[in-house]
């Protein structure tokens, strides 16, 4: 399965562990989390249940571009890591 973790940030607002959830895409695996941390999601994704502006996702190392659908693949060991975007000048 793979791994879910936010960053530091998150936790100010919300109660967000890092956890193993079931999944073979970023859609699946943060759906599941959701299911069991239904508070966080809406600190994720909006109501149309896209990545919000401000929210960044990696899988590994790589940023996912797709941010509606999140259909890009996991597997197991991979790490998906939630960050808040920085954005200003």
């Amino acid at each position: 399965m793979p791994n879910l973790q936010f960053a530091k940030a998150f936790r100010r607002h919300v109660d967000c562990p890092a956890a193993e959830v079931p999944g073979t895409t970023v859609g699946e695996a943060l759906a599941a989390y959701f299911a069991d941390h239904p508070l966080v999601r809406g600190y994720v994704v909006d109501e149309r249940g896209a990545v919000r502006r401000h929210i960044a996702v990696f899988v590994n190392a790589q940023q996912i571009d797709d941010r509606e659908d999140l259909e890009v693949a996991v597997a197991a060991g991979d790490t998906i890591h939630v960050f808040q975007a920085l954005s200003g000048g």
